[in-house]
C-alpha cells in the first residue's frame, strides 16, 4: 500500500532551501521515493494556511518512507533543513 508524506514549508533562506531541496531529492531514489508534486501556495479556499510551499512524495509503503527518513543521508540534511525552512512533514497511507 503506497505511503506519502506532505511537506508544507515557509522558506527562511531561499539559497539554503534550494540546496536542501536538491540534496533531499537525491536521497529519495535508493528508498523508492518519487516526487508527486511541488508547488507554491496561491490561495486558501477554506480554513487557514501559513505555509508558502508544498511537496508530496510517494513511496511504495510506509516502511520505505520511514527507512528514508531515518537514513543517515537524510538525517544529515536536517540541520540544513532547519536553517532553510520551517517545515511540517505528515505521513499518509493509501487506503487498502
Amino acid at each position: 500500500m503506497s505511503a506519502f508524506f506532505i511537506a508544507t514549508s515557509t522558506i527562511k533562506n531561499p539559497a539554503k532551501f534550494a540546496e536542501y531541496g536538491a540534496r533531499a531529492g537525491a536521497s529519495l531514489a535508493p528508498y523508492g521515493g518519487n516526487l508527486v508534486i511541488k508547488g507554491k501556495a496561491v490561495e486558501t479556499l477554506a480554513g487557514t494556511s501559513n505555509h508558502q510551499a508544498v511537496g508530496i512524495i510517494r513511496f511504495d509503503n510506509m516502511e520505505a518512507l520511514n527507512n528514508w527518513y531515518q537514513s543517515p543521508e537524510y538525517q544529515a540534511l536536517i540541520p540544513l533543513r532547519n536553517e532553510a525552512v520551517d517545515m511540517t512533514l505528515v505521513t499518509y497511507e493509501e487506503p487498502a
